[in-house]
């Protein structure tokens, strides 16, 4: 092997497939990026995409990483994959797919008939969580393929996330992390592993054991590289995959968050503050806490689940001018969008948002609407884009809250990664509105720094996981909270914004019973 040992790590996300060199000290070595269209729809509220789309991407970024670094293949000592979470396909039994993946964001819904049977539904019933189990089934994509795609379903061999798809184009094993099992799936979170066969799951999806891929601890070998997956790689031999995590528990990794007195914050597509917690803790009741990429450990997340989307989609919407200036003078548009912020005041002079541009479960509920209220003749649309930034900053405070409380240990340090995270407008009234310093990680690829770190550890380079964070993740930029803004935001925050839900709750209700939506 020439030189320093490498890890090659793969980060499949929503919008980009990004391969990732990173030395054992968690330096980004080498990068290729290959941006992706996130679904195609064919019909409203679907979201799909092929998954022969999202492989042959992935070359394409490992691609330009070779083109791109002084480092060579033969420095590299193994792979480690990180994916988006949720997104399934359905494989034949020669592993070929059967139908597109269904994405994440797909909106669709199956048809629910009656309670579920049995023991089960009476202790549903008993225990007031009929509407919960209710949403997991209508939720579950398997029951959508099955009773509209009957075929298809009868031919599925294996049911797949994306992670254990790319994980078995990689190795030929249909083998996946435990890190990775976010979705609707037969799946033991307390346990990680999948559910017992009394489980209740098992009861209320088609799903089978033997359609399910063997699952390892992050950390640990999932196999190695058949040859042409290494060709594809543009990698001269088969070295071992190494099983990593989601990429959200992964950015919390490569955040350096190892305990419930650090919250990570991800300002990503979807927006995120999460814990890492050796003890099983439901941030809600009856929603349970997610795999961590440390072995043995919790992820107890609090999710907006339209995030920094509705960032994309302003800008999309509002933006042109900033983005057509931008290109022009050659210079990022963020810097432009954070000038935006910039000239309004703290506070947007009296606008304020709840985030709630998709439903809720419990909290908040399945009629949840988004809201923005306080409109004079003031504003203008930069004093919309703060609102937003504060907006999704409120409704994430208000996860940090409920994080402490479950958790029973104050929050002393905040984490911010995401995409959003390199608006230092957004870090700023972030640190202002959680009264706290917001820092961000000395790398923007946090999720593939994480999916490095378990690498890390299954190849020896480091003896455990605690080395490995303390050699791999440092403190970047920090945003210390401005007194005089903070104290504002407190009021804004516990005075207005927490009641905003409540107050409007009702009217959700009546819209969702007039409209149909959400649904």
């Amino acid at each position: 092997m020439d030189c320093e040992p490498l890890i090659l790590a793969i980060d499949n996300g929503t919008q980009s497939i990004r391969a990732l060199l990173f030395d054992k000290n968690g330096n980004l070595l080498g990068k290729g990026k290959q941006d992706i269209e996130p679904y195609f729809s064919e019909q409203p509220g679907w979201a799909e995409q092929h998954p022969e789309y999202f492989w042959q991407n992935l070359g394409q970024a490992c691609r330009a990483l070779w083109s791109n670094t002084s480092a060579q293949p033969g420095q590299v000592a193994g792979v480690t994959v990180t994916t988006q979470r949720g997104t399934v396909i359905n494989l034949d039994k020669h592993g070929n797919p059967l139908r597109p993946a269904i994405i994440w964001l797909d909106q669709r819904h199956a048809s629910v008939n009656g309670p579920v049977k049995g023991p089960w539904g009476l202790l549903f019933k008993l225990i007031r969580a009929e509407e919960p189990i209710r949403r997991f089934r209508e939720k579950t994509q398997a029951n959508w393929i099955i009773q509209n795609q009957p075929d298809i379903w009868a031919n599925t061999h294996k049911y797949l996330l994306l992670s254990g798809y790319l994980n078995f184009r990689l190795t030929g094993e249909y083998r996946d992390s435990t890190g990775s099992q976010v979705g609707y799936l037969p799946f033991d979170y307390k346990k990680h592993q999948w559910a017992g066969p009394r489980d209740f799951k098992w009861q209320v999806t088609p799903i089978t054991r033997n359609m399910l891929p063997e699952l390892v601890k992050p950390g640990e070998p999932l196999g190695r590289l058949l040859p042409e997956a290494a060709k594809h790689l543009g990698l001269t031999r088969s070295l071992p995959v190494i099983a990593a995590a989601s990429d959200k528990a992964c950015e919390i990794l490569g955040s350096g968050g190892l305990t419930p007195d650090i919250a990570c914050m991800s300002y990503g597509t979807t927006a995120t503050i999460n814990t890492t917690n050796p003890k099983y803790v439901e941030p809600t009741r009856f929603m349970p806490p997610y795999p961590s990429a440390l072995q043995e450990h919790y992820s107890t997340e609090v999710m907006i689940y339209r995030g920094f989307w509705m960032v994309s989609w302003f800008k999309r919407e509002f933006g042109l001018r900033e983005q057509k200036i931008a290109e022009q003078k050659g210079i990022e548009a963020e810097t432009l969008f954070d000038e935006l912020v910039n000239s309004v005041p703290p506070g947007s002079m009296g606008l304020m948002l709840q985030p709630y541009w998709s439903p809720g479960v419990r909290q908040p509920g399945p009629e949840a609407k988004g809201s923005i209220i306080g409109f004079g003749d003031v504003h203008t649309r930069a004093h919309m884009y703060r609102a937003i930034l504060e907006g999704l900053a409120y409704a994430l405070r208000e996860g940090k809250e409920r994080l402490e409380k479950r958790n029973g240990q104050p929050i002393r340090r905040l984490r911010v990664a995401g995409g959003g995270s390199q608006s230092d407008a957004a870090m700023q009234l972030t640190a202002d509105i959680f009264g706290l310093p917001a820092e961000r990680p000395h790398t923007y690829e946090t999720s593939g720094l994480g999916a490095a770190i378990d690498a890390a550890v299954g190849l020896g380079l480091h003896p455990d996981f605690k080395t490995a964070v303390q050699a791999m993740t440092r403190v970047g930029q920090v945003f210390e909270p401005a007194t005089e803004a903070s104290a504002l935001y407190e009021k804004l925050y516990s005075e207005v914004y927490l009641e905003m839900y409540n107050r409007l709750q009702p009217l959700y209700r009546k819209i969702r019973s007039i409209t149909g939506y959400p649904r």
